[in-house]
């Protein structure tokens, strides 16, 4: 039997990605991939994978699913969220685990992830990953683009997706305690590539605004309400590419922060560009959340990801050891065969 992980729900919007498949924006193939890279990496290091490779990405409402396979071993990152470790699919009352941590998980249990607080997206990585082709050498899911991921699209009930392992590794359970991913007071950018379409009174007006996300985000841009920027000389450009962060102000004068999953091209000018460093805070950002800007150079912005990368690294470093649980020891010593023989001591 294929090990696999079975969807009984599949919550909000659930998809398969990893960082992403660079490279191909010149034939129309957007990046995709996680929101939340820093994540994404937490998730993996916790289930003791390559920080890019696949897991689930859970937007706002987690997964429902079941173990079909001996055993795995999971663990989550990112925003919080009520984590039950069930025996089947109508248990109630099942075991509490915390998000940024790993558990062994066995055959007929049922993961039931509940929505999310903090945050509007939680990674949940499988020790090995998924079974699943890379398309361009990711797997991530683009949905508009149905490609990549389990199917091109987001899970769906009855949805069986296949695991590289059938069991886990034996080895003891771990958790991250200090890995920061509040959201910064201001989210840096970089001025540009058409800010010269907007007045230095409507730039200054952009960076000392405070806008809020509004219920029409998705994954391929996060747009704001607040207050509207003006254009002087129009607000459609002839179209050229876009980068992960532009910010789009179209003719309502309300940015549109583009994310993972954006258009290669676009033709709305582009007042500024949240630096790399700063998109995994944003992408964790929830509908409502207060947003507002700070300008900074590119040099600047470059040592920002020189940190960020620098923190990604250190993640595995972070790890602590849980302990062990008795009950869990003692089972793992009924499995060994602790005694080689037996000696009549009256003989």
């Amino acid at each position: 039997m294929t090990p696999a992980l079975r969807i009984i729900s599949p919550g909000l919007s659930t998809t398969i990605q990893d960082v992403g498949r660079s490279g191909f924006q010149r034939l129309g193939v957007s990046v995709s991939g996680a929101l939340d890279p820093v994540s994404l990496h937490a998730a993996n290091a916790l289930a003791g994978n390559p920080g890019n490779t696949g897991a689930l990405e859970a937007l706002y409402v987690g997964p429902t699913f079941a173990i079909d396979t001996d055993d795995t071993r999971l663990a989550f990152a990112g925003a919080d969220a009520v984590i039950e470790i069930l025996h089947n699919a109508d248990a109630r009352g099942g075991e509490i685990i915390p998000t940024m941590q790993s558990v062994r998980v066995r055959r007929g249990q049922v993961i039931r992830v509940g929505s999310l607080k903090n945050g509007a997206t939680l990674y949940i990585a499988v020790e090995g990953g998924f079974a699943v082709a890379p398309a361009l050498g990711s797997v991530s899911t683009d949905s508009r683009g149905k490609m990549g991921g389990w199917q091109g699209r987001p899970l769906v009930e009855g949805d069986i997706i296949p695991l590289r392992r059938a069991t886990a590794t034996e080895r003891d359970e771990y958790r991250i305690d200090d890995l920061d991913l509040a959201a910064p007071r201001r989210f840096r950018a970089v001025l540009g590539p058409q800010n010269d379409n907007f007045s230095d009174q409507e730039i200054e007006r952009f960076f000392a605004s405070e806008y809020t996300v509004s219920a029409g985000s998705n994954r391929m841009g996060m747009r704001l309400e607040g207050q509207a920027i003006r254009h002087v000389r129009g607000f459609n450009i002839v179209s050229d590419a876009i980068a992960t962060g532009s910010i789009q102000v179209p003719g309502s004068g309300q940015p549109i922060v583009l994310l993972a999953d954006h258009q290669t091209t676009g033709g709305y000018p582009k007042i500024a560009t949240v630096i790399s460093a700063d998109l995994p805070a944003l992408g964790r950002l929830p509908i409502g959340s207060r947003v507002s800007f700070a300008p900074i150079t590119v040099e600047e912005a470059a040592a920002a990801r020189r940190e960020l990368c620098a923190t990604v690294d250190g993640i595995a470093g972070k790890m602590v050891r849980l302990a062990t649980p008795a009950a869990a020891v003692a089972a793992r010593l009924l499995e060994c065969n602790l005694i080689s023989g037996v000696q009549d001591a009256a003989a």
